[in-house]
């Protein structure tokens, strides 16, 4: 039974891992297309290439570690993850099909954690008692400041760059952003395997000691991170269009010197804090950065009505995941 149970959750996070990189294909590629310096297919492929590029190079897996601590271990039970998973594809698909660019990290993140919160209430503890609080702070800290740091440093890079171009033909510079945002939407595309393929890893790892097949504290098997690397790459592959559309066009227009400014912005956030090992969202922070990139301009240059809709679904992205999720524990545990 736990066989067949554990089974079930490694498809599921794989499908997971999938559904995070159609949902969020969008984050690394939407400047690229909406500045026409590559096609849909081609900024896709590469977006997917770089994607799984980051296996051959991260091989510490801080961020992995931190998901897997989001939920006290006594608490963490097969059940308990299928039941975020569950909730975690649902919201990832609705947001998809109405073009919301929630968070696919923030939606995992919350239905593990709603889970672990209804296991202890199923147990008769309290019901924090089952989350640690250190790791889920720091993540809802994040909810602010990566946007934040992202829109920063994309204002602090574009203002750089108009400065260093200043006396450079418009012709000539628009040329030359064209070939540099092929490299810096790679970057992103790097950046965004190596932060959120890790998600899934760690849910994974946890999984593996809930049934037994290895024991806490044991080296992550191989196959993990191969496999969700692999996964987040075709779902890369498969695109998600709509929201594509939303950050590419809806937020602010860009052109390829914004797009180049905005995706570098955005790898740099990733990477600093992969390596401080906090799970951030790369659709909050390429937002952010597109957000810098447009007020540069002028504040009206950034369509705000379209920005606090979106505020709006990072917000409730938490707590509907948990909640979704703790139904989803609760009518397994009648239906067992």
């Amino acid at each position: 039974m736990v066989t067949t149970l554990l089974v079930a959750v490694v498809a599921l996070a794989l499908i997971f891992d999938y559904t995070n990189g159609f949902h969020d294909a969008a984050n690394s590629i939407a400047t690229i297309v909406s500045t026409k310096v590559l096609t849909p297919f081609q900024a896709v492929l590469l977006a997917a290439v770089f994607n799984f590029a980051a296996y051959f190079f991260i091989k510490d897996h801080k961020v992995a570690n931190t998901v897997a601590k989001i939920v006290v271990e006594q608490y963490i039970t097969l059940h308990v993850i299928l039941a975020g998973l569950i909730a975690a594809i649902t919201w990832n698909l609705a947001t998809w099909w109405f073009g919301i660019p929630s968070s696919s990290s923030h939606t995992l993140i919350g239905g593990f954690a709603g889970a672990g919160i209804t296991n202890a209430l199923y147990l008769g503890a309290p019901a924090l008692s089952a989350v640690n609080a250190h790791y889920i702070l720091t993540i809802v800290a994040y909810i602010v400041l990566a946007p934040f740091i992202g829109l920063i440093m994309a204002y602090i890079i574009t203002i750089l760059i108009l400065h260093i171009c200043k006396r450079a033909r418009p012709a000539v510079a628009e040329r030359w952003f064209k070939r540099l945002q092929l490299v810096s939407a790679a970057m992103l595309s790097f950046a965004h395997g190596t932060n959120d393929a890790q998600k899934v890893m760690g849910i994974l790892y946890v999984a593996l000691i809930a049934s037994k097949v290895i024991n806490s504290g044991a080296p992550m098997p191989e196959w993990v991170p191969l496999a969700c690397y692999s996964a987040i790459s075709l779902g890369t592959m498969s695109g998600g269009w709509k929201i594509v559309k939303t950050m590419g066009s809806k937020i602010t227009k860009i052109t390829p010197l914004e797009g180049v400014a905005a995706e570098t912005a955005g790898a740099l956030t990733l990477f600093m804090t992969e390596r401080l090992a906090i799970p951030v969202s790369t659709t909050h922070t390429i937002t952010g950065s597109i957000i810098g990139v447009g007020l540069t301009k002028r504040v009206s240059a950034v369509r705000w009505g379209v920005t606090i809709n979106l505020v709006w679904a990072w917000i409730i992205t938490i707590p509907i995941s948990a909640l979704i999720a703790g139904l989803v524990f609760v009518l397994i545990h009648v239906i067992g």
